[in-house]
């Protein structure tokens, strides 16, 4: 079974760059692609179509109930500011991080293997006990643009950047 799983945030309406990123999606092809928020706009995720997409909003989101309908429309997971859920045997928290209390207190916490989240466009992997904390960068915004890789049985994080 494949659990490798695609992260990817701060895309900030960049078709450029989310073309790009997709590209690599598609070619690794993972069990599912997580987007850390600041998508922006609705139509935007139709660049995402093909991919097993799941999201939460970011802090320049602010058509929430575009973004809700678009994501139905596509036949994405439903989108909120926060995720959970448990894949691979490994429990995840996803919240886009613009408090970073939020982001501190779920790792610190102790109940999940990976929390991810974006809003810094700067990439992350650490651990707090148990908990990884992984952060893909941006694709807007940013000293260099990429995208992440996590096998969640092992841990392995892959950072991808691409070229702008």
């Amino acid at each position: 079974m494949n659990t490798l799983i695609g992260i990817v945030s701060d895309t900030h309406e960049d078709v450029r760059m989310i073309t790009k990123a997709v590209a690599l999606f598609k070619a690794r092809a993972p069990a599912m692609v997580i987007h850390c928020g600041d998508i922006i706009s609705p139509p935007v995720l139709e660049r995402f179509t093909g991919l097993p997409l799941r999201l939460v909003f970011g802090n320049n989101d602010g058509e929430r109930s575009g973004l809700k309908k678009k994501c139905r429309e596509l036949g994405f997971a439903e989108i909120d500011d926060t995720l959970t859920f448990e894949f691979a045997g490994k429990k995840f928290f996803v919240n886009h991080g613009t408090s970073a209390r939020v982001v501190e207190e779920a790792a610190a916490s102790q109940e999940y293997d990976y929390v991810l989240h974006g809003h810094t466009h700067e990439m992350r992997n650490e651990s707090v006990g148990r908990t990884r904390i992984i952060n893909p960068g941006a694709l807007f915004s940013a000293e260099s643009y990429s995208i992440a890789f996590l096998a969640p049985e092992t841990g392995e994080v892959e950072f991808v950047e691409i070229p702008g």
